[in-house]
């Protein structure tokens, strides 16, 4: 089979855009793409269905096919409503900011409440700090630091970190995936 564009994720990759059966993407942050391969071998299994294409094709002596760009997959997954509680959830709930100064530089966690006073590594009670914030506030109480998070941690859905994900769109978005991806944008009259 002749390949024309590259096996990597990028534009010249030309990774296909992954809808589920209700045409929204399966997740907005990381987006949810597929390889061309992966693509293709999901259409031969009849598993998805071709909702876009790029102008580019593979072919192979006896047959050839245009790549898909967005592709709808044919069976419902139900999105799960509670996310798991990973140092990259926190940082996307908390949109990547510092809860106490506001910065995106240096990010790590930080118990509310510390671990030494009780506190519990939870959703409720880990926000995103960065380096200078945490090592200030310390094993301290927020009271007793006079520091306090600019938003109360709580646990997000599943929705939340869709919405926040929209945020922070990859480098690359091809533009048959635009109408997929912001369902909340106002249409054009």
């Amino acid at each position: 089979m002749t390949i024309h564009c590259q096996p990597t994720v990028s534009p010249e990759g030309c990774p296909a855009l992954v809808l589920n059966a209700d045409f929204r993407p399966l997740s907005y942050y990381p987006l949810s793409l597929w390889s061309w391969q992966d693509a293709i071998k999901a259409v031969f299994l009849d598993r998805v269905n071709i909702v876009s294409q790029y102008e580019k094709t593979v072919r192979s002596p006896s047959f050839e096919m245009r790549l898909p760009s967005v592709v709808s997959l044919k069976t419902y997954i139900k999105p799960s409503r509670h996310p798991a509680f990973t140092r990259f959830n926190v940082f996307l709930r908390d949109r990547f900011s510092c809860q106490y100064c506001g910065t995106r530089e240096e990010l790590t966690f930080d118990h509310v409440v510390p671990r030494s006073k009780g506190g519990i590594t939870s959703w409720e009670n880990v926000v995103a700090a960065c380096s200078v914030c945490n090592l200030q506030k310390g094993d301290r109480l927020t009271s007793e630091a006079h520091m306090w998070p600019a938003r109360h941690p709580y646990q997000p859905t599943v929705a939340d970190l869709h919405q926040n994900g929209r945020l922070f769109p990859p480098n690359y978005l091809h533009e048959s995936w635009m109408d997929y991806l912001y369902w909340d944008s106002e249409l054009e009259p």
